[in-house]
């Protein structure tokens, strides 16, 4: 694989940040040119649209919600993903579209249709080449989500993370129907019970079986 474009994406306490990193680590050590990245939050105007977006104090109506994601992706598709491909880069990507199409459409609308129509103005027609979908039951991932940082009180979750079970259960549902609709780039990994280390190596699995890494 000389280029490509990987998402790693699941519900709150899946963890797809650290095996992100764990993926982005394996394959510069093998001398690929390799972009880590996330979303919200991939560009300096992401990061001050990520504070917004996040921040529990500010009250946003859904439409603004998913319109400043959209804005988010837009930015970070034109001034890291898109370049870095054309550079024949490896990008790996902490969430992408199919967050918007989860949270926003499943979570908050019950119907991705617009959020759809929104994000592929966004994208500019570029799908992930792999999307591993690290799922987990929603208790699980938000208990481990709170065991990362236990100095948190429940006053200190982010807008998101302070939405009530049903909700994060619409989004785990979300995804699963996703995977069905977008089969040939989906690839999941049931994380409720393994490690670190067992996920790292499943991870490792698919991107090697799917991207044919190391071969010309």
């Amino acid at each position: 694989m000389r280029h490509g474009f990987i998402t790693l994406e699941g519900p709150d306490g899946s963890g797809k940040s650290t095996q992100a990193a764990l993926l982005a680590e394996k394959l510069q050590r093998m001398g690929l040119p390799v972009v880590l990245t996330r979303e919200p939050g991939g560009t300096e105007v992401g990061v001050r649209l990520r504070e917004m977006l996040l921040d529990p104090d500010t009250q946003l109506t859904v439409m603004t919600e998913i319109l400043l994601m959209a804005a988010d992706r837009a930015q970070h598709v034109e001034k890291v993903i898109k370049p870095a491909l054309e550079n024949n880069m490896i990008v790996i990507c902490d969430r992408y579209i199919d967050s918007s199409l989860a949270y926003q459409g499943f979570g908050l609308l019950g119907d991705i249709r617009p959020v759809l129509g929104i994000n592929e103005a966004a994208i500019q027609g570029i799908w992930p080449n792999l999307t591993i979908l690290l799922d987990v039951e929603p208790k699980v991932g938000l208990r481990r989500h709170a065991a990362l940082s236990p100095h948190r009180s429940s006053g200190d979750l982010d807008r998101i993370e302070q939405r009530d079970l049903a909700f994060h259960q619409r989004v785990r549902d979300g995804y699963h129907a996703l995977q069905n609709i977008y089969k040939e780039r989906f690839a999941v990994i049931d994380t409720t019970l393994l490690e670190i280390e067992e996920v790292d190596q499943k991870v490792w699995e698919v991107v090697v079986q799917r991207l044919k890494v190391g071969i010309c």
